[in-house]
């Protein structure tokens, strides 16, 4: 009987790639077992040594960007220069963790009756990352650098459509001289987690990803009593108020809207403009979405290469439709895009009603709705109408309006006449169905740690 194998296709073509053997039950046996092993030792070990060895990862990520780059673009369609850039902002977290994992997780004092009394954060052993294919190095990376330098090690489940950077992955901390176990990839579908988040093993598990997805692993980590992070989707509000700089707005709107093409959890999707500036806004900002150059993600002058899957472009195509036929305008002229591949063109929704895809669910795709709305609190009602609350944006000079929204708006983040972006220096994370907890920063490398209470009289 000839062994199971998966296909990895390229989304611009439609061709093979490449196929892989997925691991079987011994060879996932195994692979924790490893983890397991090496955590006895990786935990024992200095902040010298995890952050030499960190900074070398960093290094080799700089030096390979190009290689690792051309695999991600390859495997799920994102625009080649984003691949560097991603490839770089992973080396940025590496040296990030590198320089202040100690101080993160230095010794907490606390003044009690005893003699001493401080909080001490330990590594709690083997963490699953269940990452998906939309960012295959920045997922794991943002993971993988807290855990290994809080003292954890990790096992990471790839997304399947990107088996190769996911092997890359694993290759640069092996390549970088972290001990054999401290990182492994285990090349698995969806039906293995359960057994390996069961496993007494593994004592933790972070998933990014879908909703149902999230249900599924916090159900699963909730009966095994183990800690869990969910970052899941998002439908993000970008608000534009009268006195904000309408040429920022624009161009921030429509890089937020369609980058990665369109597939980051963090994309603004839902436009709330105030009615003063809609039409100055809408007309500028269906300018620019029509004039993003739809093409070959290898080329510099690619804006918006596939989608990564046919599935994924099917249903974004009937989410659009669905909201048209609801009572929503399509404002934007699409451009013709190539049968042979994943292609979905860039285009523009206006007053998409409530029931509607538009409305209410996340589009993962380079589609954006737009309402008009007369007052700030009118824009945050409609957008805290959404099951998610990831990120949110709001352009606005008064200071009244910003910290309206910084008060009212249902998200995990609120960025200010910026871009919603994640950041190393910050905690991520967001509430509602887009998962609780929080990744990067000092939030982030604490999510796994036993934050142990000692006491000395």
């Amino acid at each position: 009987m000839s062994k199971p194998v998966v296909t990895s296709i390229n989304p611009a073509t439609g061709d093979v790639l490449q196929t892989f053997t997925p691991h079987g039950s011994a060879n996932v046996d195994a692979a924790i077992e490893r983890a397991d092993d090496r955590f006895q030792t990786w935990r024992l070990s200095g902040f010298t040594e995890r952050s030499r060895l960190m900074h070398k990862a960093a290094d080799i990520l700089d030096a390979r960007k190009d290689a690792f780059a051309r695999t991600m673009t390859m495997e799920m369609g994102k625009p080649l220069r984003e691949a560097v850039a991603e490839v770089e902002k992973c080396a940025l977290v590496c040296r990030d963790y590198a320089d202040h994992a100690e101080a993160y997780l230095k010794d907490e004092t606390i003044q009690t009756e005893a003699k001493r009394s401080y909080v001490r954060n330990l590594p709690i052993g083997p963490v699953l990352a269940v990452m998906p294919w939309n960012y295959p190095f920045w997922q794991v990376f943002r993971f993988a650098a807290p855990t290994l330098m809080a003292g954890n090690v990790g096992l990471l489940k790839h997304a399947s459509n990107v088996w190769g950077s996911a092997l890359n992955i694993e290759k640069v901390f092996r390549e970088a001289g972290f001990p054999e176990g401290c990182f492994q990839t285990l090349l698995v579908g969806s039906k293995a987690i359960e057994g390996v988040i069961r496993d007494s093993r593994v004592k933790a598990v972070t998933l990014t990803g879908s909703g149902p997805a999230g249900r599924s692993v916090a159900s699963i980590a909730g009966e095994e009593l183990k800690p869990s992070l969910l970052e899941l989707g998002g439908s993000d509000a970008f608000i534009v108020m009268p006195s904000a700089d309408i040429a920022k707005a624009v161009d921030t709107a429509v890089k937020s809207r369609n980058k990665n093409n369109g597939q980051s959890c963090i994309a603004a999707k839902r436009f709330f403009v105030h009615a003063d500036i809609y039409d100055a806004f809408t007309r500028d900002f269906v300018k620019q979405v029509e004039a993003l150059r739809v093409g070959d993600p290898m080329l510099d002058t690619t804006d918006i290469g596939p989608l990564a899957t046919k599935a994924i472009r099917d249903e974004l195509v009937s989410q659009v439709e669905a909201t048209l036929k609801g009572g929503a305008q399509l404002i934007s002229k699409p451009a013709d895009v190539d049968d042979k591949g994943w292609w979905f063109a860039p285009r523009v929704l206006s007053e998409a009603p409530r029931g509607t895809p538009g409305s209410d669910e996340e589009m993962f795709g380079p589609a954006a709705n737009l309402w008009r709305v007369e007052s700030l609190p009118e824009a945050i009602l409609k957008a805290n109408h959404s099951a998610y609350g990831l990120g949110s944006a709001i352009f606005t000079q008064d200071e009244a309006e910003i910290e309206e929204a910084v008060r009212d708006l249902q998200a995990g983040s609120t960025f200010v006449n910026a871009l919603v972006a994640s950041d190393p220096r910050l905690p991520f994370g967001g509430v509602k169905q887009s998962g609780y907890g929080r990744e990067l920063a000092a939030d982030g490398i604490k999510a796994f740690v036993n934050r142990k209470t000692v006491s000395v009289s």
